[in-house]
């Protein structure tokens, strides 16, 4: 069983910035498929970015420019930077680990935009 720990959320901003971590408790972590998912109140669980095991990277259109996902193998870690937030950004925060068709998901971390 794979664990997910995410970290990094908080109170910001709008125009702020945060730096959303997810650690992985698997040493085959680099070739995993890596995700961060996001979801508001009353709202479903929707797709923010990816990377692939190869480094590979895709961005729902509502982040890009403003978001960077990345991956650090050798600590078993996904990034997600998010910069310039707005107030449509408050959600929850998951992080996704996909391998060999199997879902694993951590447990979430809150974001909250607001001044």
């Amino acid at each position: 069983q794979v664990q997910l720990v995410e970290s990094g959320g908080g109170l910001v901003q709008p125009g702020g910035s945060l730096r959303l971590s997810c650690a992985a408790s698997t040493s085959l972590f680099s070739i995993y498929g890596m995700s961060w998912y996001r979801q508001a109140p009353g709202k479903q669980r929707k797709l923010v970015a990816y990377i692939a095991p190869g480094g590979t990277t895709n961005y729902a259109d509502s982040v890009k420019g403003r978001f960077t996902i990345s991956r650090d193998n050798a600590k078993r870690t996904v990034y997600l930077q998010m910069n310039n937030l707005k107030p449509e950004d408050t959600a929850l925060y998951y992080c996704k680990g996909v391998r060999q068709g199997y879902d694993y998901w951590g447990q979430g971390t809150q974001v909250t935009v607001s001044s």
